[in-house]
């Protein structure tokens, strides 16, 4: 199969969807590899290292784009749409419960698009998505950090806090595999921790992991207003495969929490956790609400991409093998994993939670594979 992988043009979106290692097993399984030239500049990787791998560079996005088989790290935007084509399997994060706009294009083409977000094994994990909730679970402590610097607009705040002075106060929504790295990385900042999560069998896992040395609180509203108004920091790490994120800090409960205090919306790709939640760039990572500072950007890992580049390919690459190697029917068929990131085929939306969210009929993709 002939497989596309276009530079990333989202705002400060330095990964790119595939390293030379992944380029040389594809290619040693008989697929021709197409690069658009400087797409791994972002990560410190070179056209030459993509070539000696056995990929071709080609010049242009559209030259990427004519392949049979996309692979991409972040959701197709609006200059990318007139790519989008009915010849063609797209595989690349969607989240497509947050952009209509996107699921709508995507429905017109006819594209087939796997989402990586929503393949799922028999455990309900979420295999291509863990690496990059793993990194932004590890990088929203640090980010919430700094912006707790009083030069940032939060609170002077240093979450260690010294002899004698009290450590910050960071709550962490949601306990999953976001949310436990949050807690990792600001329980070793030596903050004072308190995951929340619906799940009692996930409190005890992280009470048991953390050797109490973490507060678990089970969620509820009174339990989350109590929690977040004394926050420092609230790191949003809530996930329902697929679909929209709960609201779960509303507007005015952010007017009751301290002048300065911030939080960090890792749920923004799928419409973030609190209220007030809107995407925000690298560029422009931050934004005010009563005084209280919102970290929302929709790409945190394309920060640190040479990490994110390698821990994404690691997970996608078998599955990338065999979407190419026996076509997207095929694959399905083989590997029941596969099946719920199927979203959209032949102008049909195959995902429930997208077409909850927008109002759209929808099919299931077993439907197809039959």
């Amino acid at each position: 199969m002939l497989i596309g992988v276009p530079a990333e043009v989202k705002n400060r979106e330095y990964r790119v969807a595939l390293t030379p290692a992944g380029a040389h097993h594809l290619v040693g399984a008989g697929h021709r590899v197409l690069v658009q030239s400087g797409a791994g500049e972002g990560s410190r990787i070179s056209d030459e290292e993509f070539t000696e791998a056995g990929a071709t560079i080609v010049t242009s996005a559209a030259d990427a784009w004519a392949a049979e088989m996309v692979v991409k790290v972040k959701e197709p935007v609006a200059s990318e749409y007139c790519h989008l084509r009915a010849d063609q399997l797209l595989f690349t994060y969607l989240h497509l419960a947050a952009d209509r706009p996107l699921t709508d294009r995507l429905l017109a083409a006819g594209t087939t698009s796997v989402a990586y977000e929503t393949v799922q094994l028999a455990d309900r994990s979420l295999p291509l998505l863990a690496p990059m909730s793993e990194i932004a679970g590890r990088m929203a402590p640090l980010v919430g950090g700094y912006h707790l610097m009083r030069n940032e607009g939060g609170r002077g705040v240093l979450l260690g806090g010294v002899p004698g002075v009290t450590n910050g106060k960071v709550v962490v929504l949601g306990g999953g595999v976001a949310g436990m790295h949050a807690a990792t990385i600001a329980q070793g900042m030596r903050a004072d921790v308190t995951v929340i999560d619906l799940s009692l069998p996930t409190l005890r896992r992280l009470d048991t992991q953390f050797h109490g040395g973490v507060k678990t609180i089970a969620s509820n509203a009174y339990n989350i207003a109590e929690a977040v108004r004394d926050a420092d920091l609230v790191i949003g790490s809530v996930l329902i495969p697929g679909a929209k994120a709960p609201k779960l800090v509303t507007n005015e409960l952010v007017s009751q929490m301290r002048e300065g205090s911030v939080l960090v919306d890792i749920a923004v790709d799928q419409g973030g956790c609190f209220e007030d939640t809107h995407a925000t760039t690298h560029d422009d990572p931050t934004f005010t609400v009563h005084g209280s500072v919102f970290y929302c950007v929709a790409n945190m890992p394309g920060a640190v991409p040479r990490s994110s580049t390698f821990a994404l390919t690691n997970a996608t690459l078998p599955y990338i093998t065999a979407l190419a190697s026996h076509g997207w029917q095929a694959a399905l068929r083989a590997d029941a994993a596969l099946v719920p990131g199927l979203t959209t085929h032949a102008g049909v939306l195959t995902n429930a939670p997208v077409g909850t969210a927008h109002g759209i009929d929808h099919i299931f993709p077993a439907s197809l594979l039959a």
